[in-house]
């Protein structure tokens, strides 16, 4: 089985993620991308034999809308999804990747140029194994992965350094360990610059 396939097989047999891809046309948002970590640890999940919503904490849903960066617009997209997907078990975090730069500097202590689409922010996500996205397309798996499908399901963690401190690098990780004892985390010296 390829690796495209393999993903669509573990996503679409999460009772977490599949009902979100059933009915992405209510997301209703440009550049939308169910992103990074909940589909990571659903198919760390499936590699360790857990339970499949075992330690997911939230879902990333992104988008990119250039043409209102308000916190309010956000908010209001935010209250609506999860009003559509209120059955879904954990929350899910809406955030609009074009209004990032916005709030980046203040939350992490360093600034941010504004991304240009949902790709291009996606491609900054902390880990090699989280930098991607997904959505249903009329081929079955529409898949955004700058680095590829390999670590993810290897499973393996690296460092993507384009962003991120080594201090949030360790703190995800950290937990990440405890949560997924055999995931094979490289650490932060490990990786190239």
């Amino acid at each position: 089985m390829d690796q495209r396939a393999e993903l669509q097989t573990i996503v679409h047999g999460s009772p977490l993620l599949a009902p979100i891809l059933s009915d992405w046309e209510r997301i209703a948002l440009p550049e939308a991308w169910l992103a990074a970590g909940a589909v990571a640890q659903t198919v760390w999940n499936h590699a360790f034999g857990f339970p499949p919503m075992h330690g997911i904490n939230d879902i990333d849903l992104v988008y990119f809308d250039g043409n209102d960066l308000s916190e309010d617009a956000e908010a209001t997209h935010s209250a609506r999804i999860r009003r559509v997907f209120a059955d879904v078990l954990v929350s899910i975090d809406v955030k609009n990747e074009a209004r990032v730069h916005l709030w980046y500097a203040e939350k992490f202590g360093a600034p941010l140029d504004p991304y240009g689409s949902s790709e291009e922010a996606i491609a900054t996500f902390p880990t090699t194994a989280t930098a991607f996205g997904i959505r249903p397309s009329s081929k079955g798996l529409e898949v955004c992965a700058p680095f590829g499908l390999r670590d993810l399901l290897a499973p393996v963690v690296r460092a993507n350094r384009k962003q991120i401190t080594r201090e949030i690098y360790e703190r995800k990780t950290d937990r990440w360990r405890t949560v997924w004892p055999a995931l094979r985390i490289e650490s932060w010296d490990q990786q190239p610059d």
